[in-house]
């Protein structure tokens, strides 16, 4: 099958919604389930993490004929690991408190499956613009999904959102949520809506199967299509 570039709203739509890495495809689950204790580390970690996939993708497409194919790995995670130093170097000198609250979790960004897959899976098959934008999507769909958790968690478990108290002074907030159990309990209530709203759809005839499968109608813009044509290409069977 012959891969074709998506266009940029393609990709911007496909890493948000249909192929969004935490809802649909579930990668990252570590930073997803660790950091979210508020809405400003969901957002601030989102968006680390979207920086260093949009220049990590642009950079791989540009060496992407020029990378040798056995050390392609090696080398997609030096690139990688480049840009999440400078983020981590940059995040200590402009905004220490996030970099204190995310702490071991931003040098984490370099071994982030979501970072290496689309790396693997897109940056390296196509060009510059597709891929930055691929990149640029994959990353905004984490960042809605770690905002979505930590404004949640934070509302619930502590009255507040970015930091300014919202409930009433009669409201007791549910400890539990911005403690480790919350972030599975979180995550499990809004996949169950996922889910349900997956079965109500499939009650009205209507086709709910790109739900929770990272694909979509052409194969090429999910990263799977690309990922099955390498062994081909090898000469390797599946």
């Amino acid at each position: 099958m012959e891969l074709k570039e998506n266009t940029p709203i393609e990709r911007l739509y496909n890493g948000i919604l249909k192929e969004n890495p935490t809802f649909v495809i579930v990668l990252g689950m570590c930073p997803t389930l660790a950091v979210t204790t508020s809405a400003t580390n969901g957002l601030g970690m989102g968006l680390s993490t979207t920086v260093v996939l949009a220049l990590s993708n642009l950079f791989i497409s540009a060496l992407r004929k020029i990378i040798p194919d056995k050390v392609r790995i090696p080398a997609f995670i030096v690139v990688i690991a480049s840009f999440v130093t400078m983020t981590e170097l940059l995040l200590k000198a402009f905004i220490p408190a996030l970099y204190a609250a995310l702490g071991l979790y931003i040098p984490l960004i370099v071994v982030n499956c979501i970072i290496l897959g689309r790396a693997e899976a897109y940056a390296s098959k196509f060009g510059l613009i597709p891929s930055l934008f691929d990149g640029i999507g994959m990353g905004l769909g984490f960042t809605m999904a770690l905002t979505i958790l930590g404004a949640i968690r934070e509302i619930f478990g502590a009255g507040s959102i970015f930091g300014v108290h919202i409930m009433p002074a009669a409201y007791t907030p549910i400890g539990i949520l911005i403690m480790p159990p919350g972030a599975f309990l979180v995550l499990a209530c809004l996949t169950a809506i996922q889910n349900k709203i997956k079965i109500e759809g499939e009650k009205r005839g209507k086709d709910m199967s790109k739900i929770q499968s990272g694909c979509s109608s052409d194969c090429a813009s999910c990263g799977t299509a690309a990922s099955c044509a390498r062994p081909e290409k090898e000469g390797v069977s599946a």
